[in-house]
């Protein structure tokens, strides 16, 4: 949630000392009030709720409860003080906090005995996937008649030439209106659930091997499909790569060092080395490197993906253990080795992730056509459409789609649908039609008659949101937290984060006074060759002495027989920070060789740069975050004197009961 996200970020403050007194006798609703803010009351169901949330863990001794009330009053004095100030009249708040609305709205506006049908065929799809080509003849999705039946009977006309024997991948690059299908042949690869429009996925799972389907409309227009294959689901795996970085701008010496590179690890792999060292030593994937090169868990069930040579190069190792031959993909050469194998996921597991997807797919249709057909059935819905959309088909013509229309006027603004005890009249529907935003021209009377579906949902559903927040009490709760979250996040850019880049004055005084916070230790200005043979340290030694050589220079030279002869690091290093300078005494120059662990290092010196003051400019990031904090708790001891909070102690107590 957000609103989590905002409470567990932000409150984390100094204490503000308020007073704590209160009637214990105060309900609301029935519900016992553990606190007030400016007189505005929160239940111990609604302080739960948020404790609960908040608390993975949650604790009701005395102490623990003490603490939460003392950050959840830091969180609630700063929306109050945003209310006060009317963040919440912001235009782009208001905004923001309408699209949090609408998503919180949505689990609350479809059918749940759809979604769980819905939910379920997803997940049986999920379980394997699809080969398929197709054939693609263009359709706008609002064609009149006659469009769509000239579309149809052209893919039937394929169709038939295919079922005469015609090649499909051949008829797909000769007829296909899928740009991409005279160099694929109209072929797609395999594909599982939620990576199709809904329409075309759902034939495509129907189909046995080698069937073709009849036309199959979807927005794109109607396709003739083919499958060629099905195979159970990969699962899920977890890999390590070992990963030399090229990029596309590479030069060709470049990307073939690269692969010499890769080369070299793979015989060292095969001579028995060990995959996690290689990869510490050698891997260019930063964030892998430190953990031997293991990544987080990707394929089906997961949200992690890996490019398509990737996952292939992955899936093709049969056991833990196995490690691939170099392959190339657009972010370098990789070696990967197996870690762990996993079969898709149970449904349990997985529903929450394939609700989500529902909700943003097109499948969402579905439920939400169901759910509002349930709600006709509930709420007295009568429909006189069919006989009062005569007079817009009489009444309107193709000038609608201009910019300036204008209105006919209504002889008799007559209902055209009842429902919830509501008539919805004609005049709303022509009001409807008029704040349509303008389109490409489409037959009249399609156009009329798609607009009365839209209206009529939109009526229904307006409706029954309204009724949310009475209805559901979780909704309301939630519209709560988010409307405090949003407002949290806005004054505190305005009065603390922003405000401590901005005042360049007082960030300027407050290093000042802090100084003493803000010190280097030791530092060298360097460089940090390395090597797992000794003898490549001494003839990079040997080159430092030549002044024209620069240290990309000498790794050329050391390393013109193989890319693992020798490493070099070049920066300004914290000396008790690295574990190969600290507790180590340097001279400023050439070094001596010496060995910590199974390699030799060689450091040369610029300069040794003694313990001392930083400056703002070298501290600023350090000292923002600290000058932020101080506006903070400033800012916090205004606020506890300007609004009031009163705890009712012993309600807060039997919270747990």
């Amino acid at each position: 949630m957000l609103y989590i996200m905002f409470l567990k970020k932000f409150l984390t403050l100094s204490i503000a000392t308020l007073a704590i007194t209160f009637n214990a006798n105060s309900q609301k609703g029935g519900d016992e009030v553990v606190m007030t803010v400016n007189g505005e009351e929160i239940t111990k169901n609604e302080f739960l709720q948020v404790y609960l949330k908040n608390n993975e863990a949650p604790k009701y001794d005395k102490e623990s409860l003490d603490e939460y009330v003392e950050l959840y009053k830091k969180f609630k004095l700063k929306v109050a003080e945003a209310e006060a100030l009317q963040y919440d009249t912001i235009p782009s708040l208001k905004r923001e906090l309408k699209g949090y609305k609408e998503q919180l709205a949505h689990p609350y506006l479809v059918d749940s005995s759809k979604t769980k049908e819905l939910l379920q065929e997803a997940y049986n799809r999920m379980k394997s996937e699809v080969k398929a080509a197709h054939i693609l003849i263009k359709l706008p999705q609002d064609a009149v008649p006659s469009d769509t039946l000239i579309a149809y009977n052209k893919a039937l006309a394929l169709k038939a030439k295919i079922d005469k024997g015609a090649d499909f991948g051949a008829i797909a690059a000769s007829s296909s209106e899928d740009p991409s299908a005279k160099m694929n042949k109209g072929e797609l690869g395999y594909f599982t659930a939620f990576q199709m429009v809904y329409p075309f996925e759902t034939a495509a799972y129907n189909l046995e091997i080698g069937e073709v389907s009849m036309p199959v409309r979807s927005s794109f227009g109607y396709h003739l499909i083919k499958v060629s294959d099905k195979r159970p689901a990969r699962g899920t795996i977890t890999a390590a790569h070992i990963m030399v970085m090229t990029q596309a701008n590479d030069k060709p010496e470049d990307i073939a060092n690269a692969e010499k590179k890769i080369n070299e690890i793979y015989v060292k792999l095969q001579d028995g080395e060990s995959f996690e060292k290689l990869a510490k030593s050698y891997s260019d994937d930063q964030g892998s490197k430190a953990k031997g090169g293991q990544l987080p868990p990707f394929g089906s069930g997961t949200n992690q993906r890996m490019v398509t040579e990737f996952e292939d190069a992955a899936f093709a190792l049969k056991e833990n253990g196995d490690y691939s031959k170099p392959f190339k993909t657009d972010y370098g050469f990789h070696i990967v080795k197996r870690i762990d194998y996993k079969p898709l996921g149970s449904f349990e597991e997985l529903s929450s992730q394939i609700k989500q997807k529902l909700n943003r797919g097109d499948r969402a249709n579905q439920s939400e056509m169901a759910f509002i057909a349930k709600l006709k059935e509930e709420n007295s819905f009568k429909d006189k459409g069919s006989k009062r959309l005569t007079w817009f088909y009489e009444n309107i013509d193709s000038t609608v789609f201009k910019k300036n229309w204008e209105k006919p006027e209504l002889d008799k603004n007559k209902w055209m649908f009842k429902y919830n005890g509501e008539k919805f009249e004609m005049q709303s529907f022509l009001d409807f039609i008029a704040k349509s935003k303008i389109r490409k021209p489409v037959p009249v009377r399609n156009f009329i008659d798609e607009k009365y579906k839209q209206w009529q949902a939109a009526e229904i559903m307006n409706d029954e949101k309204s009724r949310l927040e009475d209805k559901y009490p979780a909704y309301k709760a939630l519209l709560q937290e988010y409307h405090d979250g949003v407002l949290l996040y806005e004054i505190m850019k305005d009065k603390v984060w922003d405000k401590a880049i901005k005042d360049t004055v007082g960030l300027q005084k407050f290093f000042e006074a802090n100084q003493a916070d803000y010190q280097w230790t030791d530092r060298i200005d360097g460089i940090i060759y390395s090597s797992n043979k000794k003898e490549m340290l001494l003839e990079a030694k040997l080159l430092e002495d030549i002044d024209s050589l620069t240290m990309y220079d000498i790794l050329n030279k050391v390393n013109a027989e193989s890319q693992l002869n020798l490493e070099a690091d070049k920066g300004k290093f914290i000396q008790s920070n690295n574990e190969v300078l600290k507790n180590r005494s340097f001279n400023e120059g050439a070094n001596e060789i010496f060995k910590m662990g199974d390699k030799y290092y060689f450091v040369v010196v610029n300069e040794l740069m003694p313990a001392g003051p930083k400056s703002l400019k070298e501290a600023r990031g350090s000292v923002i975050q600290a000058y932020q904090e101080h506006l903070e708790k400033e800012w916090l001891k205004e606020l506890s004197e300007k609004h009031t909070i009163n705890v009712n102690q012993e309600v807060l107590y039997r919270i747990g009961e």
